[in-house]
């Protein structure tokens, strides 16, 4: 069962197509918030976006350059704008493949299916964490805030994975140590504390200041 984002403005045409893909076995979800598409994006984790040209506050294309800056997951244009000009500029901004408005249901279901097959038959997907607007990209081991990416270390990224999986809980030093060194027993704990304030000075010059925090005599949280 695959999953598709659809960004799409008019609910009427959203939700036919929502019910048309999850006809056909799959899950759908519709975008409502158009100025966080990004948050959606990373909270439903989906294997195929489809994607209106004309939105509020943004329009497509500047969306789907914001995911390829985390992903390249598969994004179809729908729209009604159907010019050369717009086909190409879709294309030029990371779209996969184009359907014009209006479009018949069973045309737009072929290319979802096709453009599903050549994507996840052919290799593994790559997914992401997202909380308040920093994207944790699993595939490459960056982290992306306001459009800026940034690198981290293998222990910068075993630590922020385990905190944003566990997002809003407190994950134990204990619980860290033994994600980053696994069996070796001869770690000192300060090395955790070393560790933990290079990801954080990190985090803070890509404008993420205070994203980890310290629950005394507990661990570290993500809020």
């Amino acid at each position: 069962m695959y999953r598709v984002l659809i960004v799409e403005d008019e609910p009427a045409i959203a939700e036919t197509m929502k019910k048309q893909i999850e006809c056909w076995g799959n899950e759908a979800a519709c975008v409502t918030d158009f100025q966080n598409v990004v948050a959606k994006f990373a909270s439903y984790d989906p294997h195929l976006v489809l994607m209106d040209i004309m939105l509020p506050f943004y329009n497509g294309y500047h969306w789907c350059t914001e995911i390829r800056k985390i992903s390249d997951v598969p994004v179809i244009f729908v729209s009604s704008a159907s010019d050369n000009m717009n086909i190409v500029m879709a294309m030029n901004m990371g779209g996969d493949d184009f359907i014009t408005k209006p479009f018949d249901l069973t045309v737009l279901t072929a290319k979802i299916n096709a453009l599903l097959r050549r994507t996840y038959d052919m290799g593994s997907r790559i997914s992401v964490l997202e909380h308040n607007g920093a994207v944790l990209n699993l595939g490459d081991a960056t982290v992306t805030y306001q459009g800026n990416k940034t690198e981290l270390t293998k222990n910068d990224f075993l630590i922020l994975k385990t905190l944003m999986e566990n997002k809003g809980k407190t994950v134990s030093r204990d619980t860290l140590m033994t994600k980053l060194w696994q069996m070796d027993c001869y770690v000192e704990e300060n090395t955790l504390t070393v560790n933990v304030t290079r990801l954080r000075k990190k985090l803070e010059q890509a404008g993420l200041k205070d994203f980890i925090k310290t629950k005394v005599g507990a661990g570290y949280i993500i809020e």
